[in-house]
């Protein structure tokens, strides 16, 4: 899915563009709020990060010509926090609000949660994401094997769909952690040995020889499609 992200704080911009990069998506980006309304034409634009203060045009006004084609979702970032700005943000169309400084996991989980509302792109097409006999209700967090229910924990869940979202790449075990635990657990990689194991024991036909959720010898892991 492609996301467009349009700030003039150039670094702020460009951590963003990272982490969502690494969570499988498409990136664009703008610096201004003419840029906004130009880019945002694009039919595959799944989601807009805006934020308020910006030169030539401000984000709340970009919000609302956007508005006037597109049901994109839109989520504003602003250094203010007064309820009033929100309202005013919400007036001009904006489906979420985020003040900064934000953490970058909030601002993670809020886009999924209005790519899931929406509905809509290629990654929400259907509530469900399935490769061979593995299967995920992404709406209930349930993992399907072969159409019997599979018992995952919260994390589990997290990995694997995060390994089947971006099929056939290969991530280190770093890059791993950081997507899915951000720096909480960066420096045990044994954290994330211990969740792909589990999730063999629980989803692969033989653990031992694993079809899907592969080990790429000295990189790390990848689900094969």
């Amino acid at each position: 899915m492609k996301i467009l992200v349009v700030d003039d704080e150039a670094l702020l911009v460009k951590g963003i563009r990272f982490n969502l990069q690494n969570d499988g998506y498409e990136v664009v980006t703008g610096a201004n709020g003419l840029e906004a309304i130009e880019l945002a034409r694009d039919p595959e634009v799944a989601l807009i990060i805006l934020d308020v203060m910006m030169p030539q045009m401000d984000g709340l006004s970009a919000c609302s010509k956007i508005r006037e084609s597109s049901n994109v979702p839109i989520i504003l970032l602003t250094a203010k926090a007064d309820d009033i700005d929100k309202l005013i943000g919400f007036d001009c169309g904006a489906d979420d609000y985020l003040t900064k400084p934000f953490n970058i996991l909030e601002l993670k989980a809020r886009i999924r949660a209005l790519l899931r509302r929406a509905g809509s792109g290629k990654e929400r097409s259907s509530n469900t994401l399935t490769i061979g006999p593995i299967s995920l209700d992404l709406d209930a967090r349930n993992a399907y094997r072969s159409g019997q229910l599979v018992e995952l924990t919260a994390k589990e869940f997290d990995v694997i769909e995060f390994l089947m979202r971006n099929a056939n790449r290969v991530y280190s075990r770093e890059a791993l952690l950081d997507s899915i635990w951000a720096y909480e657990y960066r420096s045990d990689i044994r954290t994330l040995d211990v969740h792909i194991r589990r999730l063999r024991e629980k989803l692969e036909e033989d653990p031992a020889k694993p079809n899907y959720i592969m080990t790429k010898w000295g990189v790390g892991y990848y689900f094969r499609k």
